[in-house]
């Protein structure tokens, strides 16, 4: 430990940390807008400046706490220093607030509002082009060169598809190798969008396009919500955890005007009576280990593009909101017809890659796509605000059936760990013929030095080795360990975002806080208090096959429920 005077005040800490975790510590706020904790400590904003008596104003994101240090965050000269340095970059911003979706969550406009920062005197500068199709958005007019994107993408996400070029004020962020972004490798994650400090880097809006189904007399809008979904979306609309639950959120989608309203976890159900009954006969097969999930799509499309000897490997299940898509087109798509309207699928989303997944044409069981819009949380909640829906408000109801019945092995899908937990307590169940009593693992908490998390259970006769991971560097880990013949497992579960749906790149944003364990603990509690904890205890479920589909890998379950990832365009 070392001491340090702290605005006047002696602070004890440890040795080696910066002076802005020193005030972190100590509830002394600091401003930041480039920093990233432990990815990117570089004080190139030099927001957070703080006075250090004998040197002057230096970054409190990477100057180290000395003995017998003197430091001073609030004088008027450090208070001049950060607006100046907020002038020079808001000077190289296209500051169009008012029409930002990130008005509300921008920190830059917040920092700007607080030091009394104005707007640039000189012509805006111009965005470069972008492919206005890719669920992924860039302008970069709006780009303050913070390198958190850069730092995310590469350091956590193992994409690298940002980078920079030249120094001082010519340096600018761009696309690897200067490559168009469909082509640089980009999984889709989203995590460079939770992680900006601005709106450079959005997803794709389809918000316009939802309300068009919503208001067309002929259409009859289906809407689908994920798991995690219900861990996040009052964030966005001033609802507590406690406020924002799944009967207030099947409320208010249906105050939007949706016309059903369905639960993706009855989906993840389903998910479960396929995937679980797959890993049944992989087990008992010779095919090649591990089998690893597959509902989601930015790891399938992290696979194919920078492993693609395991494609082969993943389970052919698609995933539940994708299954969701194909059970509402094929049982109701009559009935909507009779009454002259066609089906509009919506799938609300934690997921920037489910944009992309949604259009992938080998998930089509007929013409049409079988989920035709996905909006991610942060659209669902602009959606709200546009209607002006009081969330607070509304009374409590059930998700519509036949579709929105669910166990809490589906609530858990939307953490990490969640998927492998609910797919093992069916398979127990289909070896065994008894439920299982044990929990399998997350990697919320996941450390650069345990990048997985791995166990062995006993299933019957059978020894299972099982691995959970969670963000794409430590899956690239893993998928590393596998190939040199390091690591040896059954059944893997990959989640493209750290902490899984929970962290996903399509949540409400909170700047440089990772709530991915808070949201988790809420799927956890929701589990936990659930009176179906098994997949296959579901009653809808049973119906569903017993009125369409028959049973797990029959033809028609084939048709509806799974896919070939290998076939998959990227």
């Amino acid at each position: 430990m070392v001491t340090i005077t702290l605005n006047g005040q002696a602070v004890e800490v440890a040795e080696g940390s910066t002076l802005l975790e020193a005030a972190v510590a100590t509830g002394v706020n600091i401003p930041t807008l480039c920093y990233l904790k432990d990815l990117n400590c570089i004080g190139s904003c030099r927001v957070c400046l703080v006075e250090v008596e004998g040197q002057g104003l230096v970054t409190a994101c990477n100057t180290a706490a000395a003995e017998g240090m003197v430091v001073r965050t609030d004088t008027p000269q450090v208070a001049a220093a950060r607006r100046a340095n907020l002038q020079a970059i808001m000077d190289g911003h296209r500051a169009l607030c008012a029409t930002c979706v990130r008005q509300d969550t921008c920190a830059l406009r917040f920092l700007s509002s607080t030091f009394n920062v104005q707007d640039a005197d000189e012509a805006l500068p111009v965005p470069e082009p972008w492919d206005a199709d890719f669920p992924l958005q860039r302008d970069s007019s709006k780009c303050i060169k913070c390198m958190r994107c850069v730092a995310i993408c590469d350091k956590v996400q193992h994409c690298g598809v940002w980078d920079f070029t030249g120094v001082g004020p010519s340096m600018k962020v761009i696309v690897r190798d200067n490559l168009p972004i469909a082509d640089a490798g980009c999984a889709l994650c989203g995590q460079c969008i939770t992680h900006c400090p601005t709106g450079a880097l959005t997803a794709r809006d389809d918000v316009s396009r939802i309300m068009d189904a919503i208001l067309d007399p002929a259409v009859e809008t289906v809407v689908q919500v994920a798991p995690a979904v219900r861990a996040a979306w009052g964030e966005g609309v001033g609802l507590s955890r406690a406020e924002a639950t799944p009967g207030r959120l099947a409320a208010a989608l249906h105050a939007v005007g949706f016309d059903k309203v369905f639960d993706t976890d009855f989906a993840a159900d389903l998910t479960i009576m396929e995937e679980g009954s797959e890993f049944v006969e992989f087990l008992g097969s010779d095919k090649p280990r591990p089998m690893f999930t597959s509902c989601c799509p930015g790891w399938v499309r992290f696979v194919k593009l920078h492993y693609p000897e395991f494609t082969a490997q993943l389970s052919s299940a698609k995933s539940p909101h994708q299954m969701m898509g194909a059970v509402v087109k094929n049982t109701l798509a009559a009935e909507a017809a009779e009454a002259g309207k066609r089906l509009f699928v919506v799938s609300i989303m934690p997921c920037v890659a489910k944009k992309y997944e949604c259009d992938v044409p080998e998930l089509a069981t007929e013409a049409d796509a079988d989920v035709d819009a996905v909006l991610t949380v942060r659209e669902f909640d602009r959606l709200l605000r546009m209607v002006g829906v009081n969330c607070a408000a509304l009374t409590e109801i059930p998700f519509d059936n036949p579709l929105g019945l669910s166990t809490g092995a589906a609530t858990i899908f939307g953490r990490t760990g969640g998927v492998m937990e609910a797919a093992l307590r069916s398979a127990a169940f289909l070896i065994t013929g008894q439920n299982p009593d044990f929990s399998v693992c997350d990697t919320t908490d996941a450390t650069p030095e345990t990048p997985w998390i791995s166990r062995e259970l006993t299933v019957g006769d059978a020894t299972v080795r099982i691995a959970v991971a969670s963000g794409l560097e430590n899956t690239a880990k893993l998928l590393d360990a596998l190939k040199s013949g390091e690591a040896a497992f059954d059944f893997v579960e990959i989640m493209a975002c750290p902490g899984g749906c929970v962290g996903g790149g399509g949540q409400p944003i909170t700047f440089n806080c990772e709530l991915a364990s808070d949201r988790a603990g809420v799927l956890n509690r929701l589990d936990a208090g659930d009176t179906l904890r098994y997949s296959h205890e579901n009653p809808d479920i049973a119906k569903l096959y017993a009125d369409w589909i028959g049973e797990p890998l029959s033809h028609t379950a084939h048709e509806w429920l799974h896919t070939d990832q290998e076939s998959w365009k990227i």
